[in-house]
This record gives C-alpha cells, sequence and structure tokens, in this order.
C-alpha cells in the first residue's frame, strides 16, 4: 500500500513544486512562486485526487473485507496526502523557508542537467532570452 500510494503522491508534488521552481527562475521571488505555483496547480492536484478518492471509495461497497479495507485505506491516505500535505504543508513550510527551498551546493549545480519544461529560452538568472538566430515573430 505503502509503495502504491508513495508513486501516486509523487505526481502531486512534481505537479507542484515544478510550477513554483518556473515561477521562481521568472521572479525569483519565493512568496510569489509558491503562491502562484500553488494556484496554477491546485485546480489540477484537487481533481486528480478526487477521481482517486472516489475510485477507491467505491471499492468499499464490494462484497469482500479485504477489497474493502484497501479502498478506504487508499482513500484516507490519498485525501490526507493531496489535501493536507500538499495543499497545507508543503507551501507552508516552502513560505517560511524562504531562499533556502531553492539553495544547491555550486558543485552539484554544475553537475545537474538544466531541464526546464516551459517556458523557452529561460534561464537561471530569471530573465528570458531568445533562441540564437530566432525572433519573437518567428517563434
Amino acid at each position: 500500500m505503502f509503495a502504491v500510494l508513495f508513486g501516486l503522491s509523487t505526481d502531486y508534488e512534481v505537479f507542484l513544486v515544478s510550477r513554483m521552481h518556473v515561477q521562481w527562475t521568472l521572479a525569483g521571488d519565493n512568496k510569489r512562486a509558491v503562491i502562484r505555483g500553488q494556484g496554477e496547480t491546485g485546480r489540477v492536484i484537487t481533481a486528480a485526487s478526487l477521481i482517486m478518492i472516489l475510485v477507491f471509495a467505491a471499492f468499499i461497497y464490494g462484497g469482500q473485507m479485504t477489497i474493502q479495507q484497501i479502498g478506504l485505506g487508499f482513500a484516507a491516505a490519498i485525501f490526507v496526502d493531496a489535501y493536507i500535505a500538499r495543499t497545507v504543508l508543503v507551501p507552508s513550510v516552502m513560505h517560511m523557508l524562504g531562499r533556502a527551498n531553492w539553495w544547491l551546493p555550486a558543485w552539484l549545480d554544475r553537475r545537474l542537467p538544466r531541464l526546464l519544461v516551459e517556458p523557452a529560452g529561460l534561464t537561471t538568472t530569471g530573465s528570458l532570452r531568445e533562441p540564437t538566430g530566432v525572433g519573437p515573430r518567428q517563434l
């Protein structure tokens, strides 16, 4: 049960923190990054978790006690993870930590690849740059 729940909750964390990181990279303001990141992913996390909670809660109406227990356990765990951990605790801790959220040792920063999902041309200094040889109208 733990392994399945870990996999499901990882999705929420990736949605939430990746959006916050994009905002952090754009503005360099932790408070804005956390607020905008949570605001932009809140509906996605709510919808996905609600669907899973309803599916697992439907197992409660099954005839076997084991299936009912699994359904109740998954539904309760997803509720706690999605609504308490991901939408309350994670943003609260990130507000308290401030800029420390985004600290990375220099040696590790040099070794890790720069993977950017969006927007194209975003640099880690918080500024946008155009790809070489391509103007804004040609994108």
